[in-house]
């Protein structure tokens, strides 16, 4: 498969089964785009890490950051709060601020100077850096390392997968992985129902397509055990329901609100945990729009 230009294909990870575009883009080239263009208004409808996005639905992406504490101090055996966490691609650092209430001591590195000084601002500890290497802390590890939604825009994922269990996750730590999950079932039959092309092959934002099952392959691949995975909610379905959100914002927002909505009144009523036991079967047969993993260093 071509993306749109023609200039790149999509092709399948040798050993893990993942998707990636051919050629790669240099380090140089991404640290560039990170840095220079990402953030711009090219780019707004197509990157939900907008500080405009985070702060407009922030009740919704504090539920989700409060399972993600949930998640990790429940397979941690312990509070988040004293824990150091270093979150990689950090963006605008609203995870950062919301484990930081939660008593983390956060970390964050980002290519985008206008994030990072923002950041900064906030009164955390971030720095500027492209994604050649992880370590960029010296010595210092962590007890969590959070990738949300930096995988797949990475040229080396296997590599930096490595170097975070070798340099920068302490034995005992927990990493955490959130991609989105493309080439899932209903986002094809949504794309092949409406005649779209795939819109959600976009180098040289995203470089890497995941599934649960890939993900997974990946991270035990390279010295991992994984230890919780769920989906989020399939909001491809409304394309299989008529509603061609693709390409039309007013549609879009209003189908991300009716997904916002079927959450938060679950969480409302008392059945967070039956919302989780949905996600945790959506992630066992690869469909739901994003995928997180929980992973230590295997034993």
């Amino acid at each position: 498969m071509s993306d749109a230009s023609g200039k790149y294909t999509v092709e399948p990870h040798a050993q893990f089964g993942f998707l990636q575009v051919s050629p790669t883009p240099s380090a140089e080239d991404i640290t560039r785009f990170y840095a220079e263009e990402f953030y711009s208004a090219k780019y707004k409808a197509f990157n939900n890490s907008a500080l405009e996005v985070q702060e407009a639905d922030r009740d919704f992406h504090d539920a989700h950051r409060q399972d993600i504490v949930d998640t990790i101090e429940r397979l941690a055996g312990r509070r988040l709060a004293g824990q150091s966490l270093l979150d990689v691609g950090c963006g605008w650092g609203q995870a950062m601020q919301y484990f930081a209430s939660k008593g983390a001591r956060c970390f964050g590195f980002d290519p985008a100077p206008e994030a990072v000084d923002y950041v900064r601002s906030r009164g955390l500890e971030c720095v500027r850096a492209g994604m050649e290497r992880m370590d960029v802390f010296g010595d210092r590890r962590f007890d969590v390392v959070t990738l949300m939604n930096v995988l797949e825009h990475l040229a080396d994922p296997i590599g930096v997968m490595e170097e975070i269990r070798s340099k920068v996750l302490t034995p005992t730590g927990l990493l955490v992985i959130e991609v989105p999950n493309e080439f899932n079932a209903f986002q094809v039959a949504g794309q092949k129902l409406h005649g779209l092309p795939p819109w959600w092959v976009a180098p040289p934002a995203h470089l890497n397509y995941f599934s649960a099952s890939t993900l997974a392959n990946a991270l035990r691949g390279t010295g991992y055990a994984v230890r919780h995975m769920e989906a989020s909610f399939p909001i491809e379905m409304f394309l299989l329901m008529g509603d061609k959100y693709v390409g039309d914002n007013k549609l879009g927002r209003a189908c991300h609100e009716r997904r916002m909505a079927f959450e938060m009144n679950l969480r409302a009523m008392g059945m967070a945990d039956k919302l989780h036991s949905f996600y945790e079967a959506l992630a066992r047969v690869d469909l739901g729009r994003q995928v997180i993993a929980y992973a230590s260093v295997e034993a």
